[in-house]
């Protein structure tokens, strides 16, 4: 069974084939710019690729109701261009199989889930902090969904007492992805995170909100897995500070071992790496061929 996969993100496309094991046999990855010239590549790499489906894992917000107008939409999106852009149904005009659509952290959590960190379990979270971020979740096998999606990316957080920066966030400025986010690194410090290695502070301010998030993930949704992707969790020093950070926060509440024990393999990097979000589109692919 030969699928498409496309990892729709606000930086850049991927695009993939593989198959309903996960395995990657062909990518290709392009920056995001206009629609109309992302979607011609998008398009242009399937040209004569005989897929039996495709899945499409998309930056968001999105719209998931299938009984919706705009199901399909990229909707309130702040990235030029792309507000109330219908991916999906562009790229029905030209490929004429049928297609699965959820949010890129959705896939990138069943991948994770199918055959990554979380194998095995029936529940996870994956977050990625890169130019956004964003968290998919698997509840009880399922993806979540409900009146939207989830969009933990926005939560409020507590400033931290030596912070000074405004935020990023166009809708709520200092959100975790205002605060937290790589251009909120890169603004507040002038320079980008991969240039700041040896500032403690940027990593110590870093840690102190996405542990934060970490820890009401874990209030809310007690996952059996919380996974951290995205280009900014490429800084591995970072997953020691949030792992303690974590720690202090609950100060004891929830008593399990993989928290009091075992934190820094309950929080983790991705299992599948970079293929995290393409392979989980493999599955939406799939489930959406299943269906018919």
């Amino acid at each position: 069974m030969i699928l498409g996969a496309i990892e729709a993100g606000g930086t850049k496309f991927v695009c993939g084939l593989g198959n309903e094991h996960g395995e990657i046999i062909e990518r290709e990855s392009f920056s995001t710019t206009t629609p109309d010239e992302t979607m011609g590549q998008v398009v242009r790499f399937f040209e004569n690729k005989k897929v039996e489906a495709i899945g499409i894992g998309s930056f968001g917000p999105v719209d998931l109701n299938k009984k919706s107008p705009t199901y399909g939409y990229v909707t309130t999106t702040p990235k030029p261009h792309w507000n109330q852009y219908p991916i999906l149904q562009e790229l029905q005009k030209h490929i004429h199989v049928p297609i699965g659509f959820d949010t890129d952290v959705n896939a990138a959590a069943l991948g994770e889930a199918q055959w990554g960190a979380a194998k095995g379990l029936d529940s996870c979270v994956y977050v990625t902090i890169g130019t956004g971020i964003g968290a998919g979740a698997i509840v009880e096998g399922k993806l979540l969904h409900g009146l939207l999606h989830p969009e933990m990316g926005h939560i409020p957080v507590k400033r931290h007492p030596e912070d000074k920066y405004a935020g990023n966030c166009p809708y709520h400025q200092d959100c975790l992805e205002g605060v937290a986010a790589g251009p909120a690194i890169e603004k507040r410090w002038s320079q980008k995170g991969h240039n700041l290695q040896q500032n403690d502070q940027v990593w110590e301010f870093e840690a102190y909100y996405l542990a934060q998030a970490v820890t009401h993930l874990i209030y809310i949704l007690s996952p059996k897995k919380i996974i951290l992707g995205g280009g900014v969790m490429k800084q591995k020093q970072l997953f020691p500070l949030i792992h303690d950070q974590v720690t202090q926060m609950l100060n004891g509440y929830v008593q399990m071992d993989e928290l009091v024990s075992g934190i820094d393999r309950y929080i983790v990097s991705p299992g599948l790496g970079d293929n995290a979000g393409l392979s989980g589109a493999l599955l939406l692919a799939k489930h959406e061929l299943l269906q018919l």
